[in-house]
């Protein structure tokens, strides 16, 4: 039987002297979807951007499904 969880994470972003964004702090693993989406959005005036996300993730094989947007403010990053 496959090990699944949801990976759910937390990001923000500022812009350096440059004007270019770069990570205000490691990305979080946050509990539940709404503690991120509560978080993201207590913290959304403090930075250029911020953006929280899940995906469920199989522990046993290494297989990631597709992120799924919980909360997106402001401006982010190109994520090639």
């Amino acid at each position: 039987m496959a090990d699944i969880k949801k990976l759910i994470v937390l990001a923000a972003f500022n812009k350096n002297d440059d004007g270019e964004l770069v990570p205000a702090f490691d990305p979080r693993q946050v509990d539940t979807e709404e503690r991120a989406t509560r978080e993201a959005r207590m913290i959304q005036d403090n930075h250029a951007g911020v953006i929280a996300w899940s995906r469920e993730a199989d522990l046993v094989l290494g297989d990631y499904g597709p992120p799924v947007v919980l909360f997106s403010k402001g401006e982010m990053p190109d994520l090639d």
